[in-house]
């Protein structure tokens, strides 16, 4: 079995002085990662979730650790979150919430592929992927892009760090500028936010 290095070296720290420097140096981290989106990006990205919503496409969310959190949580925002009576839902699926097909895929196929194996079975032409990944070089989520992209999917990465090998599979690219797992999990929640009460401010606006 591989060992593998805990990824927490790679943080970057913030003042021991006191838990109140500390607070105040990590939310400091966090406004400045936020700002560093790339907006157009953004707006990228805003399109591409509203034209799968109009034309019904079935949008796709994976991650690892608390990224997998985090795409169960933008399921349940960006499709309650984002619903108006007056227009189609936004239907997300998220591929670590089925225990039994993710373990089924990564105890038969591996790990590295549970992700790509799920697209190749369910996605269509069409859809959208959204991959969640602080250092954008998970290899499930690497393989999950390729797959996706191959199929036909658009494809949106939210990554942090050096935006690793996602940034540049992805069509889109949700970048912060950030060296601390923490800090860039925290604004990839923020962004999921953010989008979805954009989303779902702007469908009500509309009426």
């Amino acid at each position: 079995m591989t060992t593998r290095e805990d990824p927490r070296r790679f943080n970057c720290q913030f003042s021991l002085e006191s838990i109140g420097a500390h607070v105040s140096a990590y939310a400091d981290a966090i406004c400045t990662a936020l700002l560093s989106i790339d907006w157009h990006q953004l707006d990228r990205a805003i399109s591409e979730i509203e034209s799968a919503r109009k034309r019904r496409a079935r949008l796709w969310v994976a991650g690892n650790g608390g990224s997998a959190a985090i795409a169960d949580h933008l399921l349940c925002d960006w499709v309650k979150g984002t619903f108006t009576a007056s227009q189609a839902p936004i239907h997300v699926h998220s591929l670590v919430s089925n225990v039994a097909l993710l373990t089924a895929c990564a105890n038969d196929f591996g790990y590295d592929v549970s992700f790509e194996r799920q697209i190749e079975m369910q996605a269509q032409p069409g859809d959208l992927l959204v991959c969640i990944s602080s250092s954008g070089n998970s290899a499930n989520i690497l393989a999950a892009l390729r797959k996706a992209s191959s199929m036909g999917l658009k494809t949106i990465a939210l990554t942090g760090f050096g935006g690793g090998d996602s940034a540049r599979l992805a069509d889109i690219n949700l970048h912060v500028a950030a060296h601390n797992y923490g800090v860039v999990e925290d604004c990839h929640q923020i962004l999921m936010h953010n989008i979805a009460q954009y989303i779902y401010g702007r469908s009500v606006a509309c009426k």
